[in-house]
């Protein structure tokens, strides 16, 4: 690693850090353990245009990766992926270092991210690890980084405040630099803070409101506001292309209308031959003749709707179509990857 894995802390403007907290007191009395849950439906940020701001909210950075929540136990631990699958040994590295933090009890809410050589998040680099769409390869190469804490010695902390939450996990994760770490909050303006993230080309800010209990769902309590856009879309085809590496010029791609298939548009940057090479592989063993999309094109081979692609853009064209569009890599069902919706 030749650059900080947290680029806001390299600017003097900025400084990333929880506020100030006390020691837990190991002499407080016993209080009544909470069942530990299987499983929490994550709290998941609504995206705005605009970043709210006062001292109720805390900003943290948007991870390019896969949600994850870490199940601690003395004798086992769990990775859940958002949609809920087990994927522990999918995460190795995550899972020994989860055993090593010398916590009895707990549940981390975090993501999973690989940097690349500067030490920004990297979604393609993450998918390699994984071994791609359907791999079954382990990422021996993903850190967590972990925003929350929803478990701790026993005790239920979903219905405890978020500025709680926050110092006792600092207090158990602070200063750690392997393969789980501390997401830190970003003080100072909300404005500065959104600035300064699109100046260093990440993809966003979350915005979380201090004061506010742990609720699933996309409730207001968090907030994302996204530099670049990048969503989730379906590819029901592609290109054909005889000059292009791997034979695929660019994919179709397609969003949800209702119950319906809209075409947004197609892509064809962002991804190597090694990837066109595999996407032109998968797509067509989906070949279909009757395309879900009303397209036509001599060079065009449409696929059932079953490959989900994380595709970065920077707006829309009057027409509906993505403009300036690049591929990111594959989103996993277990991921729970949801398809754009079009209003």
């Amino acid at each position: 690693m030749t650059r900080s894995a947290k680029p806001l802390l390299r600017h003097d403007s900025l400084s990333a850090k929880s506020q100030p907290h006390r020691k837990r007191d190991p002499a407080q009395p016993n209080l009544p353990f909470d069942p530990m849950p299987d499983r929490v439906e994550p709290c998941l940020a609504l995206l705005k245009t605009a970043l709210p701001v006062g001292s109720d909210w805390a900003y943290e950075i948007k991870w390019d990766g896969y949600r994850l929540a870490v199940h601690i136990e003395p004798k086992s631990v769990r990775i859940i992926t958002r949609g809920g699958h087990d994927w522990t040994h999918r995460f190795p590295a995550i899972a020994a270092a989860a055993k090593e933090l010398g916590v009895g009890t707990a549940i981390l809410d975090g993501e999973a991210v690989v940097l690349n050589s500067e030490g920004w998040a990297d979604f393609g680099a993450l998918q390699r690890s994984l071994g791609g769409r359907g791999g079954k390869r382990a990422s021996e190469d993903s850190i967590l980084f972990a925003f929350d804490l929803l478990y701790f010695d026993g005790h239920d902390l979903t219905k405890t405040e978020l500025s709680v939450r926050r110092h006792l996990l600092t207090d158990l994760l602070d200063g750690a630099i392997g393969a789980i770490r501390l997401s830190d909050e970003v003080e100072g303006d909300g404005g500065e803070v959104l600035e300064k993230a699109r100046s260093l080309g990440l993809e966003g800010i979350i915005a979380k409101h201090r004061d506010r209990p742990y609720r699933s769902g996309r409730t207001g309590d968090w907030v994302k506001i996204k530099c670049t856009q990048s969503e989730s879309f379906m590819i029901v085809g592609y290109e054909q292309s005889a000059v292009a590496r791997g034979g695929i010029g660019s994919l179709l791609l397609a969003a949800r209308r209702g119950h319906n298939w809209v075409y947004v548009g197609a892509v064809g940057t962002g991804f190597k031959a090694q990837h066109a090479s595999y996407l032109k592989r998968t797509l067509d063993a989906l070949k279909t003749r009757n395309p879900v999309v009303p397209l036509k094109g001599k060079n065009y081979v449409f696929a059932q709707p079953t490959l989900i692609a994380e595709i970065e853009f920077r707006s829309w064209t009057d027409d509906g179509n993505l403009r300036h569009a690049s591929y990111k890599g594959l989103r996993e069902i277990q991921d729970n990857a949801a398809v754009y919706k079009l209003d």
